[in-house]
């Protein structure tokens, strides 16, 4: 299943430009594909203190929605087999929250030329941007324990602006990081 959430990274470009359509991407049969998850409520209860306790769609307050200029309500997601939560901001920008309870950043495929190691609050993190590509896009992603992680994703209309995405994550990841275990 590892190898599932390492293609999605392959294909993160197009997950990121399909994401900020609002449309659902086609990922690889390998992957398994994306599909709607059911409400958080059909979920079987998890123990507290873990990423399976967190509905990602909760991540962001209303508050917090504000302070990041989203303006809108998440929609639940899967991507890859993992829990996620999309805002599109219509003729703005996308944010994706992926809550991936297999992987941790060491487990994730991320190509060494984009990635920056850095940390959010107590979280070690990665920021993943291909700058020579300037395509608007930018991904935080925090290490939870070894073996999970929480991915955010942005995407800028017109895919442009990759510093202005980047910013856009980094204050997504801000807002979330004092909320995981």
């Amino acid at each position: 299943m590892a190898d599932s959430v390492h293609k999605k990274y392959l294909w993160a470009p197009a997950l990121l430009l399909l994401a900020a359509c609002g449309q659902q991407p086609a990922l690889p049969a390998v992957a398994g594909g994306a599909s709607t998850v059911a409400p958080s409520t059909s979920r079987p209860p998890a123990e507290p203190g873990t990423l399976a306790a967190l509905d990602p769609c909760t991540l962001l307050s209303p508050q917090d929605r504000s302070s990041a200029g989203v303006s809108v309500l998440g929609k639940p997601k899967d991507i890859a087999g993992a829990r996620a939560c999309d805002w599109t901001v219509p003729a703005s920008f996308g944010v994706t929250v992926t809550l991936d309870e297999r992987n941790g950043l060491a487990d994730l495929a991320v190509a060494k030329k984009t990635a920056t190691r850095t940390t959010v609050g107590a979280h070690p993190a990665l920021r993943v941007s291909d700058k020579k590509a300037a395509d608007g896009t930018c991904a935080v992603l925090l290490g939870v324990g070894d073996s999970g992680s929480v991915q955010v994703d942005v995407s800028n209309s017109g895919f442009t602006d990759t510093t202005l995405a980047c910013r856009r994550a980094g204050t997504v990841a801000g807002l979330v990081e004092p909320k995981l275990p």
